[in-house]
């Protein structure tokens, strides 16, 4: 076995209708299947539920026309789509409502599939799955979970790894801005615009350093930027360019996901410096 690539089989299990609804509207498929076979695994399940209205189709050309294209991209990667159709009934006052939870097919999916599995990848932060987690870790599978706001803290305890979708890099693309070429900057790129959580904060001087994944590598456990595998860079704050609505006391914390632009460094122990520094979102403990 290589360095490189691991021979292990995954799936990867998308409820797309959460990661919509939290902050996943423009996710791209394809950084989130590099990203699941960043060490090389074979994709043998990549699976995506979606729910689709046809009584709304008929009258809703645009939404039509946008759901075929999102399903088309989605296959395109090599997804294959599972649609719940919406279905609509009246409660006791005759207000109409529409269902289409494919929470339940996504579930056995996943549990029968996993049997011939050697990692699962759950997409989602709904809390409803983490017995399905556990469920699937007895078969002898490991699961990692990726979600964006509002996920879980039962999941994220369940899961075996958890890791915000924003810390993938261009998994949620972000105003990175262009090179003195014109070109788009590169995450990672001096001028570009990341992604990460702090790991250090020295409070009576008012400085700290936040870590970020500088490549989608496989070793996310490698977290010392010392170590010449390890796929995270660190970047320099002030104090005085943290948000507003961020006490530093707080600080360090793995919970508080920021966004922030990388310039050079004017600290002597590294290349970067965090600047115009965002609080983007909050993973639960």
């Amino acid at each position: 076995m290589s360095a490189t690539y691991s021979n292990s089989r995954i799936g990867v299990y998308v409820d797309t209708a959460n990661m919509y609804r939290n902050g996943g509207f423009r996710m791209r498929y394809d950084v989130l299947r590099e990203f699941a076979c960043r060490d090389g695994a074979d994709p043998v399940r990549l699976n995506a539920y979606v729910s689709f209205d046809a009584d709304r189709a008929r009258t809703d050309s645009v939404y039509a026309r946008n759901t075929q294209r999102f399903y088309s991209l989605l296959r395109d990667f090599g997804f294959k789509v599972v649609i719940k159709e919406v279905r609509w009934y009246e409660d006791e006052n005759g207000k109409r409502y529409g269902k289409a939870d494919a929470d339940l097919d996504l579930a056995v999916d996943m549990l029968l599939q996993s049997e011939n599995l050697d990692r699962v990848m759950l997409v989602t932060g709904d809390g409803d799955f983490a017995r399905l987690v556990s469920a699937v870790q007895n078969r002898g599978c490991r699961v990692e979970v990726v979600s964006l706001d509002n996920a879980s803290a039962d999941l994220r305890r369940e899961s075996d790894s958890f890791i915000s979708g924003y810390l993938v890099p261009n998994l949620v693309p972000t105003a990175s801005g262009a090179s003195s070429s014109g070109d788009e900057l590169d995450w990672g790129e001096i001028g570009s615009t990341v992604r990460g959580t702090c790991y250090f904060h020295k409070q009576d001087y008012g400085f700290g350093f936040m870590r970020f994944l500088r490549v989608a590598g496989p070793k996310l456990w490698l977290t010392d930027t010392q170590h010449p595998d390890s796929p995270y860079e660190t970047a320099y704050f002030h104090d005085s360019n943290l948000p507003k609505n961020v006490d530093p006391q707080l600080l360090p914390s793995y919970n508080h996901v920021f966004q922030f632009e990388l310039a050079e460094s004017r600290h002597p122990s590294g290349k970067y410096e965090a600047r115009n520094i965002q609080f983007l979102s909050w993973m639960p403990t």
